[in-house]
C-alpha cells in the first residue's frame, strides 16, 4: 500500500468539502493536514510533500488546516475530568489555554484560549463545557488555584484537589501542546488569537483521534 493510500484511510474526521475549490488532490490535502497536526512544522510539511512531487506553499498548507475547520462532536459523560490551564505565546503576547481532559481516555473535552486567567473566564469555560457534555455528576480534579475552586463552586460542580495521579494526564497533554505550539510558532506569530484557538481545536481533534 502506498504512503498516500495509507494516510488517506479513515478520513471521515476531516471535512474536505472545500476541496472542489482546490487544485490539489484530496489525498495530498489530507496528508498535509495530518502531517502538520502530527507535529511537523509548515516548512517540514512542505518539504515532505515536495518529496512526493507536490509543490505547495506553507500558506497553502496553513489554509488547508483552517478550511477543514476540525471540530469535536458528540456529547460525553465522564466520571472524572481534569481541568487546568497553561500559557501559550502568540506573537509577543501571552494567552492562557484552558483544557478539560478525560483522564480515563486522555481525550480533550473542551479547549479555549483566553487573554488572562481569573474566576470569571474560568466560569465561562466550565459553563461551555457543561453545555457540551453531561458533567452534572462529574468529579473535577484540579490544583488548589482559587479561580478554579470559585468557578466550580458557583456552578455547583464537585471537585477534588489533586496535584498528582490523574492530573498527570492533562500535564502530559500540555507538554505536548507546548511542543506543538513551538512547531506552530511561525504561524502563531502572525495570526489573530481566534485563528490560534482554531488551530489548537484542530490539534485536539487529531489528538482525540489518536487515542481512540
Amino acid at each position: 500500500m502506498s504512503e498516500i493510500d495509507r494516510l488517506s484511510e479513515d478520513n471521515e474526521w476531516v471535512d474536505l468539502d472545500f476541496v472542489d475549490r482546490e487544485r490539489t488532490p484530496e489525498q495530498i490535502i489530507e496528508m498535509g493536514i495530518r502531517l502538520h497536526l502530527a507535529g511537523l512544522s509548515l516548512s517540514n510539511t512542505k518539504q515532505h510533500l515536495e518529496r512526493l512531487g507536490v509543490q505547495r506553499s506553507r500558506a497553502a498548507i496553513h489554509n488547508w488546516v483552517q478550511k477543514a475547520d476540525l471540530q469535536r462532536t458528540g456529547t460525553r459523560s465522564s466520571n472524572y475530568v481534569t481541568v487546568d490551564e497553561t500559557v501559550i505565546q502568540i506573537g509577543t503576547d501571552r494567552y492562557w489555554l484552558y483544557a478539560a481532559v478525560d483522564p480515563t481516555t486522555n481525550e480533550f473535552l473542551h479547549v479555549r484560549l483566553f487573554p488572562n486567567t481569573n474566576s470569571g473566564l474560568t466560569y465561562v469555560f466550565l459553563r461551555e463545557l457543561r453545555e457540551k457534555h453531561d458533567i452534572g455528576d462529574t468529579t473535577f480534579f484540579i490544583d488548589d488555584a482559587a479561580h478554579l475552586k470559585d468557578a466550580l463552586s458557583r456552578l455547583g460542580l464537585q471537585f477534588h484537589i489533586r496535584r498528582h495521579g490523574n492530573r498527570n494526564s492533562v500535564e502530559h497533554i500540555f507538554r505536548e501542546v507546548k511542543r506543538r505550539a513551538s512547531s506552530f510558532a511561525n504561524t502563531f506569530s502572525h495570526v489573530e488569537p481566534s485563528t490560534a484557538e482554531s488551530r489548537l481545536e484542530s490539534f485536539a481533534v487529531w489528538w482525540n483521534r489518536c487515542q481512540s
